[in-house]
């Protein structure tokens, strides 16, 4: 997948994520190293965007997710960078909860094994919206000074 400002967001929240779970020094020194080498790349792909460096047809790369829409239905996400930037760090983190059931799905009732899986495909839908209308705010907010 082509680095967008969404997709850069979206791994930046999974390490801070990761950071949040973990209490292994070795681990937490990985990460640190990671959201810095994030925090770069994100400083640096709006540098370039803003200096004409990146095309603006570049900026997006839309997930262009192929699913049933009839009983798949995912809400609109709206708002500006920021407000998206905060609704996709709240989807990852409940795709990280309803992925630790997955984990220990024996542990599962019978009866809620099909919502846990249902919730994730959606969740799943919801972040690649959040990615997707990153993008699209970006590649607008860019756009407009041109």
């Amino acid at each position: 997948m082509a680095e967008t400002l969404g997709s850069l967001c979206d791994k930046l929240t999974i390490v801070k994520l990761k950071q949040y779970h973990s209490e292994d020094k070795e681990r937490l020194n990985s990460l640190a190293s990671q959201e810095l080498q994030l925090r770069t790349e994100i400083d640096e792909f709006v540098r370039k965007a803003l200096n004409g460096e990146i095309p603006v047809e570049n900026l997006t790369f839309s997930a262009n997710k192929v699913f049933k829409k009839e009983g798949n239905e995912v809400r609109q996400i709206n708002g500006a960078i920021g407000e998206v930037f905060a609704e996709l760090a709240k989807v990852n983190c409940d795709l990280w909860h309803e992925q630790e059931k997955v984990y220990e799905f024996e542990k599962v009732p019978a009866e809620s094994k099909d919502i846990v899986v249902k919730r994730l495909a959606i969740l799943n839908l919801e972040r690649n919206k959040c990615i997707d209308a990153i993008d699209r705010q970006f590649q607008s907010a860019i756009s407009s000074l041109k």
